[in-house]
């Protein structure tokens, strides 16, 4: 049982679980604006230098699950395609291209945000995003799309598929209320410095 399992933490997919998908097979398609678009397979991924971060991935739903998350920086991704300086949002697609998001380049490119496939150096599975998942602790977690597809770079913002129905496209974390799944679900409330400590690069 993988370690997310164990915390209990909340399965959810609001364009339906795709299923089991192709690890070994799964690519990355990245486009927009750079120089060098390409697709980012998953021994590319694998191959580029690893970064773990102990951060929280948190839902809007107020679930939050803290743990080391590994995987490849998002910011790497645009250098290794030769982003464009215009790049202004990255926009990232799920399975099936029916989930997507897109965030500032300046969330994009920090330390913690990443395309990761690992809990705990534990390799994601599907019910939680994997293979490979946006990870962005910065933003409540439907900016985390799951099962990444594509990344696409671009000098515009698109909603996506919350923000069309309701969800804040800045999607910023709130001090409030928040199921703990590292302590068995209890709820407790996070502070504005707790949430500081937990995003600070």
């Amino acid at each position: 049982m993988s370690r997310l399992k164990e915390l209990n933490t909340p399965v959810f997919w609001a364009e339906g679980h795709p299923g089991v998908l192709d690890r070994e097979g799964w690519e990355i398609e990245v486009t927009g604006l750079c120089d060098a678009p390409g697709t980012f397979t998953w021994g590319d991924l694998g191959a580029m230098p690893k970064t773990v971060v102990d951060a929280r991935l948190t839902s809007v739903t107020r679930f939050t699950v803290r743990g080391s998350w590994g995987g490849v920086r998002v910011l790497d991704i645009m250098k290794a395609v030769k982003a464009h300086p215009s790049v202004t949002f990255v926009r990232f697609w799920s399975v099936k291209r029916i989930y997507d998001t897109s965030i500032p380049v300046e969330t994009a490119t920090r330390k913690k945000t990443l395309l990761a496939y690992e809990f705990d150096g534990e390799y994601l599975e599907e019910d939680y995003g994997g293979p490979v998942r946006a990870f962005v602790p910065y933003l409540w977690g439907y900016k985390s799309a799951k099962s990444v597809i594509r990344v696409t770079l671009m000098d515009h913002y698109v909603p996506g598929y919350w923000e069309v129905r309701g969800y804040t496209d800045e999607a910023y974390l709130e001090p409030g209320l928040v199921r703990d799944m590292n302590d068995g679900g209890r709820i407790r409330r996070i502070s504005g410095e707790e949430w500081k400590e937990c995003v600070e690069d």
